[in-house]
């Protein structure tokens, strides 16, 4: 099982991304998945995650700017980040608890990170 994470890089304030998570391997529908962020020397955080039944979370500091959604097949979850300021800066993290043939009592993964950059 694989967590793919892209769509970092560096924007100004007041700008948009789009981050982008594809799980991989032989899995079955995964519930939930999500967002966090790690700022320096501090612990990650949520920042957003969605259930394939249409729940959804944000932190605070997300509500209102970022959007989550949840690709068709289940395996994919989307970031999309507007009106950045330089505070969003940070480390995204794809995260997701998957049942899988190797797992099937289920494990929580991570993807690789993807760095955030806001200038001001």
């Amino acid at each position: 099982v694989q967590l793919q994470a892209s769509g970092g890089g560096l924007v100004q304030a007041g700008g948009s991304l789009r981050l982008s998570c594809v799980a991989s391997g032989n899995i079955r529908p995964i519930n939930p998945m999500g967002w966090y962020r790690q700022f320096p020397g501090k612990q990650r955080e949520l920042v957003a995650r969605a259930a394939t039944g249409g729940s959804k979370d944000y932190a605070a500091s997300a509500k209102g700017r970022f959007t989550i959604s949840r690709g068709s097949a289940g395996n994919a979850v989307y970031l999309q980040m507007n009106s950045l300021t330089p505070e969003d800066t940070a480390v995204y993290y794809c995260n997701a608890f998957i049942f899988s043939a190797d797992r099937p009592e289920g494990a929580e993964y991570w993807g690789q990170g993807t760095q955030v950059t806001v200038s001001s």
